[in-house]
This record gives C-alpha cells, structure tokens and sequence, in this order.
C-alpha cells in the first residue's frame, strides 16, 4: 500500500534589501515553503533566493538561530539583513566572527572598484581569469570578504564573508562597502598600487629618473614605488581627483 505523506510548511519573512533577491511575485516578503523533510533554515533561505553572506539574523518564533536550525512545521521565520542603526550582536547566532584585517577578493567584473579600494589602502585581489572555483578557494583560504554581483557565488557553502554588491556605479560601490564594513575610519590611502595591489614605498628621485617623463623629472621631487610590480607614481594632475574620491568614502557613514 502506498503510504501518503503530509507536506509541512513554513513562513518566511524577509526583511529591507533581502527583499531584492526573492522572484517578483515575493516582492512584498513573504514567502510560504512546503517540504517534506526537515533541512537547515539556511538551505531554506537560499532555496528563496537570498545568498545567506546577506543576512544577519534569523529569528524563528521568537528565537535567534544559527543557519544549522532544521525547520519545522508551521514554524514562522524572520530573515534580516545587516544592521546599520542597532546592535544585535547579543542575539546574533549566523553571523562569523568579522575578520581581523579587512582583506577583500572580487570578481572579475568589479574592476574599477577594485582600483578604489586599492586606492583606499585595502588589499584587494581580483583577476578577470579567475573562475568561481578560484575566487572562493581564495576567499576561504587567505580569510578574505568575496565581493560580487553574482547571487550563486555567494550561495556556496564554504563562503563565509561575502558581499553582493548592489550598486552598479564604480563611486557608488565604493561607498556601499565603506559603509557596510564600516571602513570610514580605516582608510590608508595611497599606500597600494592600484594596478597590481602591491604595495607602495618612498623611491629616491635618482633611482627612477631616466624613467620619468621630462615635465616630471624637472619639477617633482617626491615619488613611491610598487614592490610588487615596479610601478612608480608621483602626485601628477589627476591627483586632486583622487583626493576628492578619498574624501568621499571618508565622509561615506556620515549622518
């Protein structure tokens, strides 16, 4: 005979910007999902669309859970993503421990970005030739925040710091990441080579001279070079706008 099973349920509600990544038709939050076995509150989330390195907390029936939680039936579930008013961090049970020294990995389509966070002091490594596989063995190897526009990638399981990077401006990507990881206070700027990520030290005029163009070598006297990839650099005309673009993300948390 064969034997009939009862499908349970449980309700999700998803919370601010987790809204964005859910189908149209759950734009609103809700979201009602049958199963018949029991899995984790994490699968359950992913399953909605939401890459679990976006939330920061989840609360089952009044309960703070950790991402290992097997729901039940009829259990109501609320989803949030990161904070940026209150501290929950007493009752936050998904979240890692943040890492010490803020190291970031990105993908290969985030370009620009990476040369502002370069700019900013941040050691940050990307390759276009890089594929997910790579991008996440560095991520977990090397203790690095993945940043992407990809929702999947940051659905892997071993990713535990990652963030989805919403906006679609290069200055505007900047600014969410300064605020998100709250790295207004942090910056060092002009430290790294934008181009490779090494970083920079004082390089005697002498020692580069017959590699400057004429204008510079008569009238700049201050330069840094890369230790990595020999690059030198000196405060040319493009230097104010770099200034502004440092002094952006300085003021990004502001109000």
């Amino acid at each position: 005979m064969r034997r009939c099973t009862i499908a349970r349920h449980a309700t999700l509600r998803f919370y601010a910007e987790l809204r964005d990544f859910l189908p149209r038709e759950f734009r609103a939050g809700t979201v009602v999902r049958s199963f018949d076995v029991p899995g984790s509150v994490k699968d359950m989330i992913e399953a909605c669309g939401v890459p679990h390195t976006e939330v920061e907390l989840v609360i089952v029936d009044g309960r703070s859970v950790d991402f290992s939680h097997l729901v039940d039936d009829g259990e109501r579930i609320s989803v949030y993503p990161v904070f940026e008013s209150f501290d929950v961090t007493p009752i936050v049970r998904v979240r890692p421990e943040p890492l010490r020294d803020v190291r970031f990995v990105a993908d290969g389509h985030l370009g620009r970005l990476v040369r502002y966070l370069r700019l900013l002091g941040f050691d940050t490594r990307s390759d276009p030739g890089w594929d997910d596989p790579e991008l996440v063995r560095i991520s977990t190897g090397e203790h690095r925040i993945l940043l992407t526009r990809d929702v999947g990638l940051l659905k892997h399981g071993a990713v535990t710091h990652g963030s989805f990077v919403r906006a679609t401006d290069a200055k505007d990507q900047m600014i969410e990441i300064v605020r998100r990881f709250h790295l207004a206070g942090r910056l060092d700027p002009f430290t790294r080579c934008v181009a490779c990520n090494g970083t920079l030290e004082p390089v005697a005029k002498e020692e580069i001279a017959d590699r400057l163009p004429p204008g510079t070598r008569r009238h700049v006297d201050e330069f840094v070079i890369c230790t990595s990839c020999d690059k030198v650099y000196w405060r040319g005309a493009h230097h104010g706008e770099l200034t502004r673009i440092v002094e952006t993300a300085r003021r990004a948390e502001d109000g």
